[in-house]
């Protein structure tokens, strides 16, 4: 009798475990240059099961607060907002988020999206593609 509750228990840690996992959720971006915070973003799954990610919370004052330099459909439009994070999807190993594109609102920039979770989803790294050149960030999960 006392084995179900228990169980029920593990599983529901677990499953709780698997959850921070996950690149869902929001996160606190820092910067790799100057290693400052710079924003929040809220990534979620789409009910294609892809992961996007809007920029809820601004940390820094900007100079520009439209995205100028973007050339797709979010030319002009605020970055607070902005849809920075589109259509990252789980690999065939489970362990990272890609196939999807990052958006720099910055220099207007999209790269290839590779997401992997680090220290048991504490920590998220974020790495950008452009052909065989690429830029990583860790990212904070928010509490």
């Amino acid at each position: 009798m006392t084995r179900t509750p228990i169980a029920f228990v593990l599983s529901l840690a677990s499953t709780m475990a698997m959850a921070q996992m996950s690149p869902e959720g929001l996160w606190r971006n820092i910067d790799d240059k100057t290693g400052e915070a710079k924003a929040e973003i809220r990534i979620a799954a789409t009910a294609s099961g892809a992961l996007n990610g809007k920029i809820e919370k601004s940390l820094t004052q900007s100079s520009e607060p439209n995205c100028s330099l973007c050339t797709d459909d979010r030319k002009d439009k605020p970055k607070l907002g902005m849809e920075i994070i589109r259509g990252a999807k789980k690999s065939d190993t489970g362990a990272v988020w890609e196939g999807g594109k990052i958006l720099d609102p910055e220099n207007g920039k999209e790269y290839t999206l590779r997401m992997t979770p680090l220290e048991d989803g504490k920590k998220l790294q974020i790495r950008g593609y452009i052909g065989p050149f690429y830029r990583t960030q860790v990212w904070q999960r928010v509490e």
